[in-house]
């Protein structure tokens, strides 16, 4: 196990290089998680199925996630970083060849749940490599340039789509991206070192249904929420949530029952660290907002506006990449202000933001869409870096993989969540605008305001939230953790222990 607030024995530029791999391979795999928005007209022809059976082709990669993810905890804990790095890519690789090749819609439908697969792997891989080697002083910059990243690549997936599909067919949607993966997946296996050991240990064969049922219900249930009456279900998406909500409250008791007397496959002694759980509720309310004008403002710039999907992908990327931009200069000012000082703000810029896109009317210009997305993605910046690494930092290291899988579970709720809301706003304002006698044109916009008035309440409360943000603080003297070197063995370059 390692030490509190451990420092790796590797020299700086060896870490920069781990660091940059996986990071480099997280943006692989997560713009292939928006690239396919673009595509679902194309694929419901040439396969000749629904939109409402198109959009499993999204639906299915969040199911997979939040079903994934909240293994990964325990998953982390007890493989090498090189074996849970090489199994992540070796998924996505699979999927993508597999969907570049699928000659049937449930063959590409299949692809993509194992291309998640890989994804929800990553994500937390990368969290827990960044607080086991960087030292607490210089998270807050390094954590910067990884926004930068994860922030730009799912804002590139929807143009990126859309020039590809300018060019040809949708299958060059994966062969674009398979070479690329496979070089990361054999950079990777080559300069990554292993950090600690893998610890042994059991693993509790009835929490894994609980967490991939409860999840997975949860996500599919509020997914189908947010669908309105595009999809209708057998069963409905309300008594799935429902159903969903209470295996996840069986999963939470069985895991807090097995921290009493053995090893939960989720430790959730994370949610009692406070600077932790503020961090968590504040993350949730700000995704939940953000999802939900991800999901708003392409309804608006293409059916109320009239723009392109090429138009709108190409509208929203200076957002993202302002986003990703800040992001290093957020995390050089978190290590030198704290957190307070930068959450705070940015949430009431979020807040804002929503606030002046429910207010705007039928007629808005796209340019001022475009300045307040900037804007709202400025926001976001400074709250998404100082939440990630003040909620992250305050965990003792043997907590970290167990840490980012409940971040990266609970934000897929959130999304889920915040879509489901916004879109359920909407469709019935809008309903009720054409009932009134609106054109279909104006009910859409009076019910688009309606969820980004939602959008801003949320807003409100992640700023009510932000108030209670507080920076850990920084140990003086970290310990090295055991590093394999490239021989395979194991190394531990003794530090002082703090005062």
């Amino acid at each position: 196990m390692l030490a509190p607030h451990a420092t790796p024995a590797l020299s700086p530029d060896r870490v920069t290089a781990v660091l940059r791999i996986l990071v480099l391979s997280t943006f692989v795999v997560l713009l292939n998680e928006t690239i396919m928005v673009n595509a679902i007209p194309r694929l419901m022809r040439e396969f000749e199925v629904t939109a409402a059976a198109a959009g499993w082709l999204s639906t299915a990669f969040m199911l997979t996630m939040a079903v994934v993810i909240p293994v990964t905890g325990w998953f982390l804990q007890r493989v090498t970083t090189r074996t849970a790095f090489g199994l992540a890519m070796a998924l996505f690789f699979a999927g993508t060849a597999l969907a570049a090749a699928a000659p049937a819609f449930p063959v590409l439908l299949v692809a993509r749940v194992i291309q998640a697969s890989g994804t929800a792997v990553m994500m937390p891989l990368l969290m827990t490599t960044l607080m086991t080697l960087v030292p607490p002083h210089d998270r807050g910059r390094v954590m910067g340039n990884i926004t930068l990243v994860i922030s730009v690549a799912p804002a590139l997936g929807p143009a990126v789509s859309g020039v590809l599909l300018q060019l040809g067919t949708w299958r060059l949607l994966f062969l674009a991206v398979l070479p690329i993966a496979a070089a990361m997946a054999i950079v990777g296996q080559r300069k990554l070192v292993n950090i600690a050991e893998p610890q042994a240990g059991p693993i509790d064969w009835l929490s894994v249904p609980l967490a991939a049922a409860g999840f997975g219900a949860l996500v599919y249930g509020l997914s189908g929420l947010g669908a309105g009456d595009e999809a209708p279900a057998v069963v409905p998406p309300y008594v799935t949530a429902l159903v969903g909500a209470v295996l996840v409250g069986l999963f939470t008791w069985r895991q807090l029952a097995l921290q009493r007397s053995s090893t939960p496959l989720l430790d959730l002694r994370a949610l009692t660290f406070r600077h932790f759980s503020v961090a968590l509720a504040l993350m949730c309310l700000s995704f939940m907002a953000l999802m939900g004008a991800f999901i708003l403002l392409p309804i608006y710039l293409q059916e109320v506006r009239g723009l392109t999907s090429l138009q709108t992908g190409l509208l929203l990327i200076p957002g993202g990449l302002t986003m990703g931009l800040l992001g290093p200069q957020v995390g050089k000012l978190y290590d030198r202000l704290g957190a307070p000082r930068l959450v705070v703000p940015g949430a009431a810029l979020t807040a804002l933001c929503l606030a002046l896109f429910a207010l705007a009317g039928e007629q808005a210009s796209p340019w001022v869409v475009l300045a307040l997305h900037v804007a709202l993605s400025a926001g976001m910046a400074f709250v998404f870096t100082p939440v990630f690494t003040s909620g992250l930092s305050v965990l003792p290291p043997h907590l970290y993989p167990h840490g980012s899988a409940i971040l990266g579970s609970l934000q897929q709720v959130a999304a889920a969540a915040g879509t489901a809301l916004v879109i359920s706003v909407m469709t019935g304002r809008a309903a009720t605008a054409a009932a009134d006698g609106a054109d279909p044109t104006g009910a859409l916009a009076t019910g688009v305001r309606w969820g980004f008035g939602i959008g801003a309440v949320l807003g409100g409360l992640a700023v009510l939230v932000a108030l209670l943000v507080r920076t850990p603080p920084v140990p003086q003297q970290p310990v090295a953790p055991e590093i394999q070197d490239e021989d395979g063995t194991m190394t531990n370059k003794s530090a002082p222990t703090p005062t």
